[in-house]
């Protein structure tokens, strides 16, 4: 717990949403001036999944009501795009997600625990160009690997399955589905297996001095537990050039419209940057 000025404790949860809610429209307004105007094409890039773009997120996230102990959770999510080029028509896509997490009280009086989480792997084999529609598309295999650092950060299982993405840009429109399945085939035989899609439609508009406005869902369905997890989000990012350095600012707000038993209630938000590299 962190002490206050009058000598009570706060919260590390709530002291982190009142920062963030401080400090990114700050950063926000003060380095919209470096923004330049060809950044408008850089930024609907980073609202394609799989541009041809390198580029890290750092993605912080923060929850509560998890459990009857009102459990909290806060991560950050360490996101690098790596596009490889395999030849004159195909690209290959690496997006990887690390989490790095610190909760407490998820599963009812569990205390707090603090390390890195699963690690997802995602490859996708994309054409360099959109088909005659406009179409922009990849497929390829998603892992998962078992790298937490405590039992209740991780399920201790690896596993793999395929994934897909496919979308539309048109007029600052970015329109399109990101999917998964993964599939457990090895691991701790005490822990639970994992069968889990995951679906994230979205949609993003991006305006001609590189502001990029997100609505997405990123639900997950475990049917192992028969259950949905829903979380509605909404994002709005600037991208700024400072000392010839391209990078997008982020925040926004997500809504539970659906939660497992023992999940997340009512809201919660997300903040963040992302460091780009395009190509010289």
């Amino acid at each position: 717990m962190i002490p206050t000025a009058n000598g009570s404790r706060m919260d590390p949860g709530h002291r982190a949403m009142q920062m963030a809610a401080l400090l990114v429209p700050a950063l926000l307004f003060a380095t919209a001036a470096w923004a330049q105007d060809d950044t408008q094409e850089l930024a609907k890039k980073l609202s394609n999944p799989i541009a041809s773009l390198i580029s890290v997120p750092f993605q912080f996230n923060y929850d509560s009501g998890y459990g009857p102990n009102d459990g909290e959770k806060a991560f950050v999510n360490v996101q690098p795009v790596i596009p490889i080029t395999l030849n004159d028509d195909w690209n290959l896509i690496s997006r990887t997600i690390v989490p790095i997490v610190w909760q407490e009280d998820i599963a009812g009086p569990s205390g707090d625990q603090f390390g890195l989480g699963d690690i997802t792997q995602s490859l996708f084999f994309s054409p360099k160009a959109p088909t005659e529609g406009g179409i922009i598309w990849g497929a390829g295999p998603v892992f998962l690997f078992p790298t937490a650092t405590d039992d209740f950060l991780g399920g201790e299982k690896w596993g793999a399955g395929p994934t897909a993405v496919v979308l539309k840009q048109f007029d600052g429109w970015t329109v399109g589905m990101l999917a998964n399945h993964i599939w457990s085939f090895a691991g701790d035989e005490a822990r639970s297996d994992i069968s889990s899609t995951f679906l994230q439609p979205f949609v993003s508009y991006t305006t001609k001095d590189a502001w990029t406005f997100t609505l997405n869902t990123e639900s997950t369905y475990n049917w192992e537990a028969e259950a949905w997890s829903v979380p509605i989000n909404f994002q709005v990012a600037k991208l700024v050039v400072i000392d010839k350095q391209p990078i997008s600012l982020f925040a926004g707000v997500r809504y539970w419209a659906e939660s497992p038993v023992g999940g997340p209630e009512d809201f919660g938000f997300r903040t963040g940057i992302t460091f780009l590299f395009p190509k010289k």
